[in-house]
């Protein structure tokens, strides 16, 4: 699973990296949890890319009660295109949801331990999501998403057995276009990430606690 990350980049930078338009408002965050407003990447039937913030934790559109998205997080990419909550949205509004790095815990003596993953390269990663846009009986609007989780790769294995998605860049057109519909191409894209790109380490254990604090050293490596 993914039960939080950190995202340090401004609007300015993610518009730049992703090529996407739009006009966001979000600072930078250092513990991220469901439930947070999170800034996504879109794409139009032109497959025009745009920032968007959302809430993290999907309503589907049928959901009578929006509370269901505090159990839809995420999204297990074995079943993401058969499961009632996520099949609709899988098949045509996916996203890309940006972040530094990712929060992962490792269990160690009857304890848990947190360590922070990202890319070597200090590139934000881009994870694949889904989306929705839910709407009240009194018309209310809501965009909600929710993060596709995958196996673990082999730097993921001592820490955690599960890992988000994560995209290559010439894999962001096809997973954001609308217009892409076949299984076999999206299931192809939905693999552990290359362990030789990636970076892990612990941090402190502050962050067990969601809204304890909120800084740059959450995600600074501890002994």
């Amino acid at each position: 699973m993914c039960g939080r990350f950190a995202n340090k980049e401004t609007p300015a930078s993610l518009a730049e990296y992703f090529q996407a338009d739009g006009q966001v408002d979000f600072s930078p965050s250092y513990n991220i949890a469901p439930s947070s407003r999170i800034v996504t990447v879109t794409a139009d039937a032109q497959d025009h890319r745009h920032l968007k913030l959302m809430k993290w934790g999907l309503i589907p559109s049928w959901a009578k009660d929006p509370s269901i998205g505090n159990k839809l997080a995420n999204a297990r990419g074995e079943t993401v295109a058969e499961k009632p909550s996520f099949r609709t949205a899988f098949r045509t509004r996916r996203c890309i949801i940006p972040a530094t790095g990712f929060f992962e815990w490792k269990a160690d003596g009857g304890k848990k331990y947190p360590w922070f993953i990202s890319l070597k390269s200090g590139e934000p990663l881009a994870m694949a999501g889904i989306w929705e846009a839910w709407r009240s009986e009194a018309g209310e609007s809501i965009e909600t998403c929710c993060i596709i989780t995958t196996d673990c790769n082999e730097l993921m294995q001592p820490i955690h057995d599960r890992m988000p998605v994560l995209l290559n860049r010439d894999q962001w057109s096809n997973w954001l276009s609308p217009s892409e519909k076949q299984p076999a191409n999206l299931h192809s894209m939905i693999r552990p990430f290359s362990p030789d790109l990636m970076q892990a380490w612990p941090v402190t254990r502050e962050l067990n606690r969601v809204g304890v604090r909120d800084d740059a050293g959450l995600i600074q490596s501890v002994e």
